[in-house]
């Protein structure tokens, strides 16, 4: 007979296919009943088949999902990021994709979904799609974020919400791509809130706080009506609050704002009892958001609302740059100058004299700095006017020459092998005729342990020009105990030669002005050079020798500048070729070197 026949299946093929059909079977079931939301799909994007979990969670039967593009359901396709991760997903690609999207249910409320979307196996031509609720976890988290990010007394943004929405508000990507590109901010303190607090205590202090903060919230939204953004309010801290305009329009609606502050601050305040009134200042700055940050903008802020208080409270003021730069110094400073000598805010940093022959430090000038707690480091051009004005030189040029002649002697014993540096000590013409300032000096180098010949005084040529009296007798009993005497920027005062001859002068500080114009001609980045800069200088210098004074030049900035005053005489050399104003223990540093280190620190 011919044909074939299959005859009777293996034991071992029954015991496997039975055992796949029931795998098979398990996993529908596990599939369909999972609490987990789970959809496969196959690898072309559309829905295979979705379990009821899936169903409930996108609020429709699960059986009208199957042959739907799975990613429209989750909301896949919204970033770029997330729908080039899932398509490599669906090509095999890649292993999996994790995200998180916020979903919109057919009952009107949203849904917080984590998506994750990985292979169902090796040779299974589909991949498995689940989405978990975690919108009771994004609740949780959101609610926590609210009470991290605003103030438990007012309910407004407090400081960290206020910085990160300021960050945000600076960066290029925010401004560059609409908007006014500007920003505008409104500092406001309350006038004497402090004595609310001393006076009816923290909780109705705390009522008060909550009461401007609504006042401040309603102008804030008046003010963002039918505009594009409303200013956010916060609560920096204390009695402080900001008032931030994304998207300004420029200064006049700053103005507004801030004048709309203050009105609706006038009317008095009811608190359980308590009839109240206060005013406000405020500080207000507008620009540029480019090339501005959130440190510089609160800085210019926080002077802004110092003037506020200084030209009289009730008012606000807008940051003026020019202002800012000079009588910012004599209001904002003045009343803290004497305080701060006592608080030891200030310090002498030290910038080298350098010898033009040998290139060895020989001296170091010291020069005051006050490192100020709320503008900063100051240089002297900031305080020193204010200082000679209401008289605090006297204490605060005692305090430099006793503070310069301690270091140099420390210098002195800590370096005993190399030959000691003097120290120049800067001197008003008011510590000359409101102290006795010989005696001072006398002091001070018998306490420090310094000789005379290692300390030197500088004045400016105007306060010596025409000394006559205590002054030239004050001169000249320092300079009979053996310290030096050199006058400072010479050759932009009076420049009458004549004086030097009766003056007890051991040096000449050329001015920087004359030293600028000096370049040699091999250098191929100089200007031309001037001559006549040349024969003046050298004029003065050999009229200094003959003398038996020595030359000092200032602001010496480049090598060319250096060769030129060597090559006609010049003593000594500072500035920015040899370096910046150091600490003290960089000077210790230099002690050190056979010569000095052209190329600075």
């Amino acid at each position: 007979m011919s044909g074939t026949s299959e005859g009777p299946t293996p034991a071992a093929d029954l015991d496997r296919s039975a055992v796949t059909d029931s795998d098979h079977t398990t996993y529908h079931r596990v599939f369909a009943t999972a609490p987990l939301a789970m959809a496969v799909v196959d690898r072309t994007g559309h829905v295979a088949t979705a379990n009821a979990a899936f169903g409930e969670l996108l609020g429709t039967d699960p059986d009208t999902l199957t042959g739907r593009v799975a990613a429209d359901l989750v909301d896949l396709a919204s970033d770029t990021r997330s729908w080039h991760a899932y398509r490599e997903v669906l090509r095999g690609r890649q292993a999996r994709l994790r995200c998180t999207r916020r979903l919109k249910h057919p009952e009107g409320h949203s849904v917080w979904v984590q998506v994750t979307v990985g292979p169902l196996g090796d040779e299974e031509p589909a991949v498995l799609l689940s989405a978990a609720d975690v919108s009771a976890r994004r609740e949780l988290q959101a609610r926590l974020r609210h009470l991290q990010m605003h103030d438990p007394v007012t309910r407004l943004p407090n400081r960290t919400l206020f910085f990160e929405r300021l960050t945000a508000a600076l960066e290029a990507e925010s401004y560059e791509q609409s908007g006014t590109g500007r920003i505008g901010l409104c500092y406001l303190d309350l006038d004497g809130f402090k004595a609310v607090n001393d006076t009816l205590g923290h909780r109705v202090g705390d009522r008060l706080l909550a009461a401007v903060a609504e006042r401040l919230t309603r102008v804030a939204d008046e003010a963002g009506y039918a505009r594009a953004v409303t200013p956010l309010v916060a609560r920096l801290g204390g009695d402080e609050f900001a008032l931030l305009v994304e998207d300004s329009t420029g200064t006049e609606q700053l103005a507004e704002l801030a004048e709309s502050a203050l009105t609706a601050l006038e009317p008095p305040f009811d608190l359980a009892g308590q009839r109240l009134s206060l005013t406000a200042s405020i500080g207000v700055v507008e620009r540029h958001a480019a090339g501005t940050t959130a440190t510089g903008l609160m800085q210019a802020a926080d002077t802004t609302l110092y003037w506020a208080k200084a030209d009289g409270k009730a008012r606000w003021t807008l940051f003026d740059p020019e202002r800012n730069a000079h009588r910012m110094t004599r209001q904002a400073l003045s009343s803290t100058l004497r305080p701060a000598i006592d608080r030891g805010e200030f310090a002498l940093e030290y910038q080298p004299l350098v010898g033009m022959e040998d290139g060895r430090l020989s001296g170091v000038e010291a020069l005051i700095r006050w490192n100020h707690p709320q503008f900063g480091t100051l240089t002297p051009n900031r305080f020193i006017g204010l200082a000679e004005e209401d008289g605090s030189i006297v204490q605060l040029g005692r305090w430099a020459l006793n503070t310069a002649c301690r270091q140099a002697r420390r210098w002195q014993l800590d370096h005993p092998e190399e030959p000691p540096i003097f120290v120049s000590v800067n001197v008003a013409v008011r510590q000359v005729w409101d102290s006795d300032l010989v005696a001072d000096v006398a002091q001070t180098l018998a306490e420090t342990g310094l000789a005379p010949h290692l300390l030197q005084l500088e004045l400016t040529e105007s306060a010596v020009m025409g000394s006559a009296g205590r002054p030239l007798q004050a001169l000249q009993a320092l300079s009979d105990m053996g310290v030096g005497i050199a006058i400072d920027d010479f050759g932009t005062g009076y420049s009458n030669l004549a004086y030097l001859s009766r003056l007890p002068v051991s040096t000449l500080k050329l001015d920087g002005s004359f030293v600028r114009g000096f370049q040699y001609e091999g250098d191929a980045r100089a200007l031309a050079p001037n001559p006549a800069d040349e024969v003046v200088v050298e004029a003065m210098i050999q009229l200094a020798h003959r003398l038996g004074i020595t030359v000092t030049a200032e602001c010496v900035e480049t090598s060319a500048q250096a060769s030129r005053l060597r090559r006609i005489g010049c003593d000594t050399g500072q500035g920015w070729l040899y370096s910046r104003p150091v600490p003290p223990d960089r000077i210790s540093e230099l002690l050190g070197a056979q010569t000095y280190a052209v190329g600075n620190p």
